[in-house]
């Protein structure tokens, strides 16, 4: 074989191998810094969070929530941009099976990802009107409704049940009980606060397996409370660690506040309503993002300081375990207390 020849096949599998290491899909996922978000601005329809029913003030600060950039679930990536994700500071590449769980369609993944979002504003708007110390009232709530139950275009997921059969009902175990008590065939009178309204649904129920009296719902603790807080953020943004960026914004926006103006806070961290804070992934990914967009101070959960390894970062990074955590301190930092009081990572 000729010199030219040996020189064209060496070229051809070149190629052929770069287009395997780019074109051949591998297991994996990638994470990347996705887009920030200032959550106390506005659209052209209103601010991004809208409070109405309690005074509102804005400081005039920054509060970014980040986000992660992944691979979506009906994608697929090559070798090469894997090993490239794993390498680089500032993103990562995961098993695919890790992130997406085998066996669910790309809808599945995206309607669990939209109602982790939803119940993370919920308990955000929870959490910080209790932190204002403003009223919350726990209440038993629909949480799903069985398609073939006889529930079904009758009662919604989100009602709060205020009474059945006319007597009020503050607890889950209450609702189970007063719909036990009833026959196969009875009809079983809901009282509901549904939109802000209060509406009466009746249900007749069937059976189940066990000759139980049966309506088809799934129960779960909802809340009531005076103030109406509304989102306008991406639907395209979602999952649950948007809360702990979420509930400051409320609170800054129904006390004297906790953001100076000027500065540029970025955050992350699931919530739950009593306002604890819980580590969430991408942690590396949403710093960096959070850095690329001006911000000088990061809000993390302290569940997450052993997931940052060797990164660098010039953010000061403020690592809390809750709500309250949180608002103590940036209150510290605006006094000029930057170091005592004010837990890191290090």
């Amino acid at each position: 074989m000729s010199r030219n020849m040996v020189a064209v096949v060496s070229s051809a599998l070149f190629v052929l191998l770069a287009a395997g290491l780019i074109l051949i899909p591998v297991p994996f996922v990638t994470w990347q810094p996705g887009q920030t978000v200032d959550v106390m601005g506005s659209t052209d329809e209103g601010p991004l969070i809208e409070i109405s029913g309690i005074p509102t003030h804005n400081s005039g600060g920054k509060l970014l929530m980040t986000t992660v950039s992944v691979t979506p679930v009906d994608s697929s990536i090559g070798l090469a941009p894997a090993l490239l994700a794993h390498i680089a500071a500032d993103s990562d590449a995961l098993p695919r099976d890790v992130v997406y769980p085998a066996g669910k369609s790309n809808a599945e993944v995206q309607n669990e990802a939209v109602a982790m979002m939803d119940s993370s504003r919920v308990k955000a708007t929870v959490a910080a009107l209790r932190a204002a110390g403003q009223a919350v009232t726990e209440m038993p709530m629909v949480s799903s409704v069985s398609l073939s139950g006889p529930a079904n275009g009758q009662l919604r997921p989100g009602d709060l049940i205020e009474a059945v059969d006319g007597s009020e009902v503050t607890t889950n175990d209450d609702v189970k009980t007063a719909i036990q008590t009833r026959a196969v065939g009875d009809p079983v009178v809901f009282q509901v606060m549904r939109g802000g309204t209060s509406e009466t649904v009746t249900v007749t129920t069937t059976t189940e397996r066990d000759g139980a009296p049966y309506v088809g719902i799934s129960l779960s603790v909802g809340y009531r409370y005076a103030p109406s807080v509304s989102y306008r953020i991406d639907p395209g943004i979602v999952g649950p660690s948007a809360g702990l960026v979420f509930a400051l914004a409320i609170y800054d926006r129904i006390t004297d506040g906790v953001l100076r103006e000027g500065r540029v806070v970025a955050g992350t961290g699931e919530v739950d309503a009593m306002g604890k804070v819980t580590p969430i992934g991408g942690i590396r990914e949403k710093i960096k993002g959070a850095e690329a967009a001006g911000a000088t101070l990061f809000l993390m959960p302290s569940g997450n300081c052993a997931d940052l390894g060797d990164l660098h970062t010039n953010l000061r990074l403020v690592a809390v375990g809750t709500l309250k955590d949180a608002i103590a301190a940036l209150q510290l930092i605006n006094e000029g207390q930057s170091t005592q009081g004010v837990s890191g990572c290090d």
